[in-house]
């Protein structure tokens, strides 16, 4: 069974720092694109981060110089690290798995960041 598992997500107050971890099951993820996604209230989705099975790696304007993608392929794991917290990261932070060659994707469920004072 095809399984993205996201975790980290948590209330914090601006200016803080938070680190996602997504784990993937039931295949491999070294030859996907990885990437996050999040969507906050009454908005739609949005692209965070990816990156590719070759450590490309590509931002949103938004968060350029205060997150980081990262991808442990021996762990299955992709991870973003997200610095210097804005009330504005507000979301569900999903975990995507792109394979463009055979139009194959896989989302996770998301886990909640609040930033908020």
């Amino acid at each position: 069974q095809v399984q993205l598992v996201e975790s980290g997500g948590d209330l914090v107050q601006p200016g803080e720092s938070l680190r996602l971890s997504c784990v993937a099951s039931g295949f491999e993820i070294y030859n996907f694109q990885m990437g996050w996604y999040r969507q906050a209230p009454g908005e739609p989705r949005e692209m965070v981060a990816t990156i590719t099975n070759n450590k490309i790696t590509n931002y949103a304007d938004s968060v350029k110089g205060r997150f980081t993608i990262s991808r442990d392929n021996a762990r299955n794991a992709v991870f973003l690290q997200m610095n210097n917290l804005k009330p504005e990261d507000t979301a569900v932070y999903t975990c995507n798995a792109r394979r463009f060659v055979f139009n194959e994707q896989y989302w996770g469920q998301g886990t909640q960041v609040t930033v908020s004072s």
